[in-house]
């Protein structure tokens, strides 16, 4: 007489695991997540150091030049604007985009999903398990250079009106930049469950955070504001604005709970697409 043992089933722990060891066994993660944060900092640093040199140089400036011509215009700044520059987070957005569209499709390419779901047949577990690990590290690498790019623009600025972290706006914008990364991450696993191809993940992923949101942009017609205001990164621009500012939001301006609201319907919505395209495809 035989007997047969079986294999005891992975529990979600053991998941966590395999998809942290498959996150960072490609040597590109780290380069690609340390370019794009180092990018993205640097920009935004720079950009604190330039004004703050022509801030100083106006203020060395005399009041009237002379000849009796008009002064000078003095220069309006807005500091919490230096730490979030925004061709320099949208260029984040897309490489943590494409970088959570690949935890998807890579498995799918190198035909390691097979394995994957052979050993562990709850596809909606591996799918969490995704989820957890990418979300996780995404929020790290966002608080860290959302964080560092206030606390380091801020100290430069600190003699021409630099905020802290108490003053009114700084807080919200700090922790929009940090969560806006996870957010692009999910919708990039998303766009990679339904496009299992990397080139058409990466496009798709731009057009769809970048692009889209240039063909809803006036306000003739409201729905054509409203759709605009719907996109991730309307809603980011809006949760980084300086409430000490008047910016002319528009006729049709998104506020901050609706800003809050798309981060959390698109997040939601990516999560359940990549949990019922994954279960129900074939691999």
């Amino acid at each position: 007489m035989t007997t047969t043992t079986t294999a005891p089933a992975a529990r979600f722990r053991h998941l966590l695991a395999a998809e942290w060891i498959k996150l960072w066994s490609l040597r590109s993660t780290a380069l690609v997540l340390a370019a794009g944060a180092l990018t993205t900092f640097g920009i935004c640093v720079n950009a604190a150091r330039v004004n703050a040199d022509r801030l100083a140089h106006q203020a060395e400036l005399p009041p009237e030049p002379p000849g009796g011509k008009p002064p000078m215009p003095q220069m309006v700044y807005d500091p919490l604007g230096a730490a979030y520059v925004s061709p320099a987070w949208a260029l984040l957005m897309i490489v943590v985009a494409a970088l959570g569209a690949s935890v998807v499709f890579g498995e799918y390419t190198s035909g390691l999903i097979r394995t994957t779901f052979a050993a562990v047949p709850d596809r909606r577990a591996v799918v969490a398990a995704k989820v957890a690990v990418v979300t996780g590290v995404m929020c790290a690498v966002g608080a860290a250079v959302s964080g560092g790019s206030f606390g380091v623009t801020q100290a430069i600025l600190r003699d021409h009106h630099g905020m802290s972290l108490a003053d009114p706006g700084a807080l919200r914008a700090v922790t929009a930049s940090a969560l806006l990364l996870p957010l692009c991450a999910l919708v990039g696993m998303a766009v990679g469950a339904l496009i299992r191809h990397a080139a058409g993940a990466v496009v798709t992923v731009i057009g769809l955070l970048l692009v889209v949101p240039q063909f809803f942009s006036g306000e003739r017609y409201r729905w054509v504001a409203e759709t605009e205001n719907a996109m991730p990164l309307t809603a980011w621009t809006r949760l980084v604005l300086n409430p000490g500012r008047d910016y002319g939001l528009g006729k049709y301006p998104v506020t901050v709970t609706e800003a809050w609201c798309v981060y959390g319907v698109w997040a939601g919505v990516a999560v359940v697409v990549g949990v019922l395209v994954v279960g129900r495809r074939d691999v």
